[in-house]
């Protein structure tokens, strides 16, 4: 199996810039200097590459996208944005900007809404690590994951437009598509919770937390039955989209990081945690009057799923989201670990780690109300 095509390098791809408030800061700064490379030889390599690109070329940094750093490019014509491995030593299989890269072009091709890849390069000469460049994507993205930018009226299409996006994606033939090597089908939840219990374990400088250790037990034991394997997206969230300047209409769906093949209801639990979670480290409704905001309740959203892929039901919702909310905190003990040993860079990390046992209780409060 190629390393990386299952979620085994993945909790350092999150590790700098998982806040909802600062993963897509779209503000633009000047390159950091541990960002910064040699801008020639990138104008030159995309002069070589890159069909129809005609500089001078300006860059500039994205703030948010501290994991793989992203970049503006622009030029008198034109507007692109480049993704890379961030500089320095490298967790084996983590930062895979070309799995990124191929996932983009294969839906692109087939309709799904993602940005367009102009090219790849896995060549370290040219700005020092692999990188992918793709055309920018304008539109509006939404880190609250109320809308209050929204109209009540129109907040309902909104969710829909996720609803559907993420409903087409779990529904895309991925052998048609060329992804049938993109990961590994079957026994998902075996692999993934043996895989976050073995990093959570093994991450001494992170300690331990109780309610970590209950669901490491219960988890293996209460996986429902039934196999289902689709393109799961692994971070599908609202700030992880651009919709339509002023439509409500998903035209690009971004960070694919975590991208693999998966459960697709795993990959629909994780998306539907906002509404199990307060707006902290993500974009949660917890604590919103749905109603006064004319926001979809949780039960016609997942009805609204359910419809549009062909179930009646999802008969162990709460195990799916009891899953998912101690995957998200093995990632954010992994960001704990990083941050003990001084190599988490992101400036959100102490929020991150001060949710930690928030997930992990709200994890036990789901496993144990099931026993």
């Amino acid at each position: 199996m190629v390393v990386g095509q299952e979620d085994q390098a993945r909790l350092s791809r999150r590790a700098d810039a998982m806040s909802a408030h600062d993963r897509h800061d779209t503000s633009i700064i000047p390159v950091r200097e541990i960002h910064r490379f040699d801008e020639i030889a990138l104008a030159e390599w995309m002069r070589t590459h890159i069909a129809g690109f005609a500089g001078p070329l300006a860059v500039e940094q994205f703030k948010g996208g501290q994991s793989n750093p992203t970049y503006k490019l622009s030029t008198p014509t034109q507007t692109y944005v480049l993704r890379r491995k961030p500089p320095g030593q490298l967790l084996k299989g983590a930062h895979a900007v070309e799995r990124e890269a191929r996932v983009l072009t294969a839906l692109g091709k087939h309709g799904f809404p993602v940005p367009n890849i102009r090219g790849l390069c896995t060549d370290d000469a040219v700005i020092g690590t692999w990188f992918y460049v793709m055309d920018m994507v304008e539109g509006r993205i939404f880190c609250d994951a109320t809308f209050p930018d929204v109209r009540r009226e129109q907040r309902p299409l909104y969710f829909d437009a996720m609803n559907a996006a993420l409903a087409q994606l779990h529904t895309i033939d991925f052998t048609f598509i060329g992804l049938s090597d993109y990961g590994r089908a079957g026994n998902y939840f075996q692999r993934q919770i043996a895989r976050w219990s073995k990093q959570y374990l093994e991450d001494e400088d992170a300690g331990r937390d109780p309610n970590m250790d209950r669901m490491i037990d219960w988890l293996p034991d209460h996986i429902p039955p039934g196999e289902e394997t689709s393109i799961v997206h692994g971070d599908f969230r609202c700030d992880n989209m651009i919709f339509h300047p002023n439509e409500p209409r998903v035209i690009a769906v971004l960070d694919w990081e975590l991208s693999t093949l998966g459960h697709p209801l795993a990959d629909f639990a994780y998306h539907l945690m906002m509404y199990r979670m307060p707006p902290l480290v993500i974009a949660g409704l917890v604590g919103s009057d749905l109603e006064a905001l004319n926001i979809p309740s949780e039960s016609d959203y997942v009805a609204a799923y359910c419809r549009r892929t062909g179930r009646v039901d999802i008969p162990n919702l709460d195990f799916y989201l009891a899953f998912n909310m101690f995957r998200f905190a093995g990632i954010i003990h992994g960001i704990k670990g990083r941050a003990k040993r001084g190599t988490a860079a992101s400036d959100n990390a102490k929020d991150l780690i001060d949710a930690l046992p928030i997930f992990a209780k709200s994890a036990w409060d789901l496993a144990s109300a099931r026993a």
